[in-house]
This record gives structure tokens, sequence and C-alpha cells, in this order.
């Protein structure tokens, strides 16, 4: 039997090296380099004052067509990297150059809002009262 991974959560670039190991997630940034005979890429993204990295395995999506400096997500799983903290092993890693970054984040925080708040709703479903 064939189990699909869990859904994946959308994680700030930020975020990335906070995600458990083997826990799928999707991100965003922009292609900042590329190695093909390591089959990996880098993608940067701006929070704040500071430059965030975020490391991608792309063993399962080759052969890989770069374009540095677009924007791009990545559907993966995270997985503990030697002194850097976590790469992503890419499922997808799809090219979207011309999305509205402020847009996409703003986005993502309402998504976040709404799950929680349902789960919130969810928890507060009051229990049926004992009428014995």
């Amino acid at each position: 039997m064939f189990l699909l991974p869990p859904a994946a959560e959308f994680r700030f670039p930020w975020e990335v090296n906070f995600v458990k190991e083997g826990e799928s997630l999707r991100t965003f940034g922009r292609l900042v380099s590329y190695h093909p005979e390591s089959s990996r890429a880098s993608l940067s993204a701006q929070h704040a004052s500071e430059e965030h990295q975020v490391l991608v395995d792309t063993i399962f999506i080759e052969p890989f067509n770069p374009i540095i400096g677009a924007q791009y997500v990545v559907l993966g799983e995270a997985e503990k990297y030697e002194g850097t903290g976590v790469m992503i092993r890419a499922r997808v890693l799809n090219c979207v150059d011309g999305v509205n970054v402020a847009l996409l984040q703003k986005a993502i925080s309402g998504q976040r809002d709404f799950f929680r708040e349902r789960e919130s709703k969810q928890g507060d479903v009051a229990q049926p009262a004992d009428t014995t």
C-alpha cells in the first residue's frame, strides 16, 4: 500500500531551519545558485534586514533548467544537512517569476490565521452534558 506524504505547510524561508526532519513543506525564494554536479540549488529571500538562504536538493527533479535570479516555489521534505541546518529534498520546484512576494507572504499569513481559527473553533465544540 502506497501512502502519500502529509500535506505540506507553507513555511517562510526564515522558518525552514526550525522544521523537523522528514516534514513536508513549501517555501519560496529567488534562485541564487545551482550546481548540477551535486544536484544542489540555493534560494534566497529577504526578511527585515537579513538575507535567508534555503538549500534545495534537486536530485528528484532533474533535469532542471534553472533561471538564476527568478523566483521559485519548492515543495519537498526537510532533511538535516551538515553544518547548515536543513536542506529541502525537492519533489517540485516551480518558477513563479513575477509573483508579488509581499502578497504571497500576506496570503500565507492569512491562511495560517484561518487554520488557527478553524482549529480553535473545533476545540471549542461543546461536549454533550452528562444527564445521568
